[in-house]
């Protein structure tokens, strides 16, 4: 079984203000200090042609994980998220993005779609969280998805500010 991951972001900025901001190298490397959590790198980046495409790693410490996500994993863990955003046009820009943890039989995996006009954005975020672990597998997605939507929003609170700027 799975479960979703629904999310909407409003921006009170011209859609192309968004898009050129996500498919700035600036954007990702001051995003990753500013979000990013400790130890969180950048391990690929290719900006080309209002295109974009990111591989990150996030370490989430063995402390801050949940109790029934340590009965799974030992230790620390390290995820690797990639994000892509296709160039805008027609009021539109399209991407996806992924993200696993070696060893553990789970994936996260969706698409996001910017649209708006030049008085005002929205992002919205359409994915899913699956873990295949007997018995446990549902309350991990469960909890993955709530960590995932406080990512995104803090994400996306950055990306306010980081516009405004």
């Amino acid at each position: 079984m799975s479960r979703r991951i629904e999310h909407s972001s409003k921006y009170t900025v011209p859609a192309e203000k968004v898009h050129e901001a996500v498919t700035s190298e600036q954007y990702w490397r001051d995003r990753i200090v500013a979000v990013g959590g400790p130890g969180a790198t950048i391990e690929e980046l290719t900006v080309r042609d209002e295109t974009v495409a990111v591989t990150m790693s996030q370490i989430i410490a063995a402390e801050h994980l949940p109790s029934m996500v340590s009965k799974v994993v030992n230790g620390d863990i390290v995820i690797k998220r990639s994000e892509t955003m296709a160039p805008f046009k027609d009021g539109k820009a399209t991407g996806t993005f992924s993200a696993h943890v070696d060893g553990v039989p789970a994936r996260i995996e969706g698409t996001q779609v910017l649209t708006g006009d030049e008085n005002s954005a929205t992002l919205e975020i359409d994915g899913e969280v699956e873990v295949k672990i007997p018995f446990l597998g549902g309350k991990i997605e469960s909890a993955i998805v709530d960590e995932v939507v406080r990512l995104i929003q803090a994400e996306q609170d950055f990306t306010r500010e980081w516009i405004t700027k």
